[in-house]
């Protein structure tokens, strides 16, 4: 029987996150394998193990995936999160790169200079106001139904609600005004995976902080 998958990532949400979310949901421990110096990512690379050369890196089912999406997609797969056809697939890959798209905004802004981070946040706080809450609004109210897609977990309902929250981190009461996103966000909530996600002590990381900053500009730059 295989192990349980294997993070390799440093000590911080940055694009990892996602990935904790989606297995947390879908039941799977994992272990994670935290960089601590530029020689643990250097070493990776040297043994090969980053195709290209870069992390996030998960070790699962005998293979060393890259990539981010390839990953989400992978573990959506094996644990029926991804539709039950190419119609379903193609619309949980739609607003999985929609919900990609503004997510990154937020985990690249810790690591932008002081005076950067400010303007960031505008542009956050905009974008999810004007743009994405309302266009996933829409969707959930199109068809009344409990999720984005075809009545059922899926992926892109687990990774719109990290979404969510961090939003809402930085912008408190961001979903107010989306009657449905927050219902989504108390039903996956709810679950009994997330739940235990969501409490204290769990694999889910704090925001990137200054720490976090400083960690990550020692391994990556």
């Amino acid at each position: 029987m295989a192990g349980k998958p294997k993070l390799h990532y440093f000590n911080g949400r940055g694009r990892m996150e996602s990935i904790r979310w989606l297995l947390a949901a879908a039941g799977v421990e994992f272990e994670e394998k935290c960089m601590k110096t530029r020689e643990d990512l250097e070493k990776l690379r040297k043994d090969g193990v980053l195709m290209f050369q870069q992390v996030p890196m998960v070790e699962i089912d005998g293979m060393k995936l890259v990539q981010t999406r390839a990953i989400f997609n992978y573990i959506a797969d094996k644990h029926n999160l991804y539709g039950k056809d190419i119609k379903e697939r193609a619309l949980i890959d739609m607003y999985t790169e929609g919900i990609v798209d503004l997510n990154e905004l937020i985990l690249t802004r810790p690591f932008l200079p002081p005076e950067e981070q400010e303007a960031k946040l505008a542009q956050i706080k905009d974008k999810a106001k004007n743009r994405y809450f309302p266009a996933f609004e829409k969707v959930l109210k199109s068809h009344g139904q409990d999720y984005l897609v075809g009545n059922k977990l899926s992926k892109a309902d687990i990774l719109l609600v990290e979404l969510l929250y961090n939003v809402e981190e930085l912008n408190p009461g961001a979903t107010a005004s989306f009657p449905l996103l927050q219902a989504l966000k108390t039903r996956i909530s709810n679950l009994p995976t997330v739940k235990k996600f969501l409490q204290p002590g769990s694999q889910r990381n704090p925001p990137d902080d200054e720490k976090c900053r400083e960690e990550a500009k020692i391994i990556f730059h």
